[in-house]
């Protein structure tokens, strides 16, 4: 299975042009391997500007985007993810997820044309996001030898042990998206527990939590160099078991 990077710089809802290029870039010269998009955000254009901005290479980062749901009909998954790669102004992503399973969604037809996208070298991989355990197995069952994870929000306030358990029993990845709550893991008093015994910021205390699950991923969306580096940290931080069970 391809491998994705166990931290990466999200991009929901940064939809300022200049802060978006800076925070893309200044995440990649950082270190951080994994972007992650989607048509819905928006931003596509300001994160291929930012990744052509940074000093690494295309080979050396993972790139993940999404189709949104009216764009989910055979012939507009093929025409948007053309128009995807050219705002990031790439020749392919290493990963497109189908971004809800609603709208113009039909599970036969919409995989079957990710499946051609994938036999014509523009994604490498097919994601889903925002599937149900039934969904993940429907999709499986089409694609199953493509699709490598499913994107859900997940943080220790919303622990998905049931959509974990069905990504680990598939080999695929869990990506995490809004892994800090949007902000409300900094308000748990077990969390500033954790981060204040270990010395660090509650939001690495949850990102650590995320990533020592097994074939778990945290995509946090930050913006500043300061939350970008804090975020980039946790990979240093380890829980250990009394920190897990509470």
């Amino acid at each position: 299975m391809t491998e994705i990077p166990k931290l990466g710089l999200g991009t929901w809802q940064n939809s300022n042009p200049e802060e978006c290029r800076e925070a893309v870039k200044t995440a990649l010269n950082m270190g951080y391997e994994h972007i992650d998009t989607a048509q819905a955000y928006d931003n596509e254009e300001d994160v291929g500007e930012g990744l052509e901005a940074a000093d690494v290479d295309r080979q050396d980062f993972f790139l993940a985007s999404k189709v949104w749901i009216n764009n989910l009909s055979a012939e507009n998954v093929k025409s948007s993810t053309e128009e995807s790669l050219d705002k990031l102004g790439v020749d392919s992503v290493d990963l497109m997820y189908i971004h809800w399973p609603s709208g113009n969604y039909q599970a036969e037809e919409t995989l079957g044309a990710f499946k051609n996208l994938v036999e014509e070298g523009k994604i490498d991989n097919i994601g889903i996001s925002n599937f149900e355990p039934e969904q993940v197995d429907e999709a499986m069952e089409i694609a199953g030898e493509h699709i490598i994870a499913n994107q859900v929000e997940m943080h220790p306030l919303l622990q998905q042990e049931e959509l974990l358990e069905k990504c680990q029993d598939n080999d695929m990845y869990l990506v995490a998206y809004s892994p800090l709550a949007r902000g409300k893991v900094m308000e748990v008093p077990e969390i500033q527990e954790i981060a204040e015994k270990h010395g660090v910021s509650e939001a690495q205390v949850s990102l650590a939590w995320i990533m020592q699950h097994d074939n778990v991923v945290a995509i946090p969306k930050a913006s500043s160099e300061d939350h970008i580096e804090d975020n980039w940290n946790a990979r240093d931080l380890e829980l250990d078991q009394e920190d897990i069970e509470k």
